[in-house]
């Protein structure tokens, strides 16, 4: 099975979710800077939501590089992480009408932790149809990255409920981890040519 549908089809449910996000952004009344003030925390956790798609696609991209085929099941893994994330304008838009409440922040959580949860899942589909020392394989490695992500969004969920701003922090740390591509996967492929 080509996997040029499967990256065609997530670059535009990704494309879709960040229009989604943006819209979510109310162009405010009137001109002086203080009408930017309200904005202001639902322009950040835009930054924030658009960071992490922005990751996840990143990733996806990279990753598909080493990819040689996908199957059925590749194709539902891709579509259980595209899922997630297409709850992401939903629970970004929900923590910004309620001004980072604990429940919609640990919601957040629980979407950001499905889409790492649905991510891991997918390296680990591809990896069964790919050979055990394929450049996939290689490159995906023990994928401590990812089981720290796992963990730190685990650790965020019930700490929105005692400050949603320790959440938040990781969140945040999660993202600045992930920022930069996997290099994992263009060092090999370079090796590779």
């Amino acid at each position: 099975m080509s996997k040029a549908r499967l990256e065609a089809f997530t670059d535009g449910v990704v494309a879709v979710i960040i229009t989604i996000m943006v819209l979510e952004m109310k162009v405010p009344h009137g001109v002086e800077p203080g009408a930017l003030a309200p904005i202001v925390p639902v322009f950040l956790s835009y930054v924030l939501s658009f960071v992490f798609v922005a990751i996840y696609w990143n990733n996806h991209h990279h990753m598909f590089h080493a990819v040689h085929h996908v199957t059925g099941g590749t194709l539902w893994a891709n579509m259980h992480l595209l899922f997630w994330l297409s709850l992401v304008p939903f629970v970004t838009g929900w923590m910004d009408e309620n001004h980072f409440a604990p429940l919609p922040v640990a919601t957040y959580g629980v979407v950001l932790l499905g889409a790492a949860a649905a991510f891991f899942i997918l390296t680990r589909v591809l990896l069964r149809s790919h050979e055990r020392g394929s450049l996939l394989s290689r490159a995906l490695g023990a994928d401590l990255k990812g089981k720290i992500s796992l963990l730190l969004y685990l650790a965020a969920i019930p700490l929105a409920f005692v400050r949603t701003w320790i959440s938040l922090t990781l969140y945040v740390v999660v993202s600045i981890t992930w920022l930069v591509p996997d290099r994992r996967f263009e060092r090999l492929l370079a090796e590779d040519e």
